[in-house]
């Protein structure tokens, strides 16, 4: 069972494996080690819930063995629990999978705890914090879409910013809450005001020419004064 935790006493800055370099894969998590990251995002696509495809357990498993950081993969799927048992072999730390596509979750959500990982919900930016409310006492994590799942590079939505901070208010206070896509230096200030704690971030990172320069600029912005 994975014993990986994270320090949410700070921000957190998750970077988003779907923008990394594939060619220089462990290259990619070496720099990131280097930089302090304390976490990986795995973004998990098939092609049908959401437009685009990426990696599946196969890639995260063959990671896992090379590093100690905290995997979280955010299943991006139609059907997480037919799959769900591969990520938890593959060692996953954390497994979030969508509201859209599992409307009723709770079984799913006990599967995961029940396999010592922890469960997280994530819901895109059309859809209303009253869809995961009945079900938040059975997460772990809370996902925000702030842009439309599927491909990197989009823009924030700062209408998304109300349903982080009603999640933090209904969750579980050791809970996590997650706020996933447009992430950058001029976005991620209020989006902690709001209530994040993990920032899911790719092009902000992985574009830069000093990752552990980017990260450490927006960890300052998130907890710096607003």
């Amino acid at each position: 069972m994975p014993t990986r935790t994270l320090d949410v006493t700070r921000p957190v800055m998750a970077p988003s494996m779907l923008k990394c370099d594939f060619a220089n894969l462990m290259a990619e998590v070496r720099t990131l080690e280097a930089a302090q990251s304390q976490m990986l995002h795995w973004d998990v696509m098939d092609g049908h819930f959401v437009p685009n495809l990426s990696y599946g357990a196969m890639v995260i498993e063959r990671v896992r063995s090379q590093t100690d950081l905290f995997f979280d993969a955010h299943l991006m799927i139609s059907d997480p629990a037919k799959y769900l048992d591969d990520y938890v072999k593959a060692g996953c730390d954390a497994i979030t999978f969508h509201i859209e596509a599992v409307p009723q979750p709770t079984e799913l959500l006990q599967r995961i705890r029940a396999a010592g990982v922890k469960a997280g919900l994530a819901l895109n930016p059309a859809t209303p914090v009253s869809a995961v409310a009945p079900f938040v006492a059975d997460c772990d994590l809370l996902l925000v879409m702030s842009v439309n799942p599927g491909f990197g590079g989009q823009a924030f939505m700062p209408d998304v910013l109300p349903k982080v901070t009603q999640l933090r208010q209904l969750a579980r206070p050791e809970a996590w809450i997650s706020i996933d896509g447009g992430i950058g230096p001029k976005t991620i200030a209020d989006s902690a005001a709001a209530g994040a704690q993990l920032f899911v971030a790719g092009s902000s990172i992985f574009d830069q020419p000093d990752y552990a320069a980017a990260m450490r600029d927006m960890e300052a912005r998130a907890a710096g004064p607003r």
